[in-house]
């Protein structure tokens, strides 16, 4: 028998995981969540359209959701008409959202009292990976959900099961901190490197064979900021909500994170000059902007009359 999958949250990574449940074969029930494009698409290849979370979660076994943050899958959850109104018991809810882990385990206490089984799942790999069906997906759940999640994420990517319902959610959060992190890292130091007059394609040749090389620095920059653009890629303020979640969680456990907070303001800074929808390589500009400030601060005092 085929397995009935809901979904809820047809963005940029919703659209295609559901796609990839399709391909898989599973029946996919879904609703519009904030716009209705991506599920005229989808209803193309097949998948069923219900009025809201309740219809969804009324017609399936399992329910994914891929939103923003904590307070839509609340919504999603426990709105008027949310999942929790439509559900049958022992629905398997897969929160593939990116939010703190102290959610995470408040909505699967609620959910349990419901009689709702509930795991968390955020994935890592961007749009093109979701396409493919190839994520990396890192699972807090029960040994018991993880195994009766399995066919669903199998789907969609390489699951790991790394502990309780919370423990995906912090490992998606630990990538997070890292790759923030390290952003900021890769384009303080090339802009060191330019500013010197170093050939920046050379610098990087030399990066990937020394102790400094990393998956940003390799895979990503070349196809955004090395490459003159900021379209596409990771938006700049979903990975400032990321850190946001991973500071919350931090600050639950009294765990001091002085360098991701530094980042968050950084990353801040940008969204308050109008790039938070761009690639968070766009950083970049706060640094370009004070070197290139610096210079042509130096060439109005060269102007002659001026010095």
């Amino acid at each position: 028998m085929t397995l009935a999958v809901g979904f809820v949250g047809l963005g940029a990574m919703g659209e295609p995981m559901a796609r990839s449940l399709r391909r898989a074969g599973f029946a996919v029930t879904a609703c519009a969540h904030r716009r209705r494009e991506a599920l005229e698409r989808l209803r193309t290849d097949g998948v069923t359209e219900a009025s809201d979370p309740a219809a969804v979660a009324a017609a399936s076994e399992a329910l994914v959701m891929c939103v923003p943050d904590a307070p839509q899958v609340e919504e999603v959850l426990f709105g008027d008409r949310g999942v929790v109104r439509g559900a049958r018991p022992g629905t398997l809810v897969i929160d593939m959202s990116t939010i703190s882990p102290v959610k995470s385990r408040e909505f699967a206490e609620r959910l349990n009292q419901a009689g709702l089984q509930f795991i968390d799942a955020p994935v890592s790999g961007g749009p093109v990976r979701a396409a493919e069906g190839t994520l990396a997906i890192m699972v807090g759940a029960s040994a018991q959900d993880f195994e009766r999640a399995q066919p669903v994420l199998r789907a969609m990517g390489t699951s790991h099961h790394l502990g309780p319902v919370g423990m995906g959610e912090t490992v998606k959060l630990v990538n997070q901190i890292i790759i923030a992190n390290t952003m900021i890292a890769n384009v303080e130091g090339l802009v060191f490197a330019k500013r010197a007059g170093a050939d920046l394609d050379e610098v990087c040749k030399v990066l990937a064979s020394a102790t400094a090389s990393n998956y940003v620095l390799e895979r990503w920059l070349p196809k955004t900021w090395l490459a003159g653009s900021f379209e596409g890629g990771f938006a700049l303020d979903l990975l400032r909500k990321d850190i946001a979640a991973a500071l919350d969680a931090a600050r639950a456990t009294n765990y001091p994170m002085p360098a991701t907070a530094l980042a968050y303001q950084l990353y801040t800074n940008r969204t308050a000059q109008g790039d938070g929808a761009l690639d968070y390589s766009a950083i970049a500009k706060s640094y370009e902007r004070n070197v290139g400030d610096e210079i042509d601060a130096r060439r109005v005092r060269q102007k002659p009359g001026l010095q």
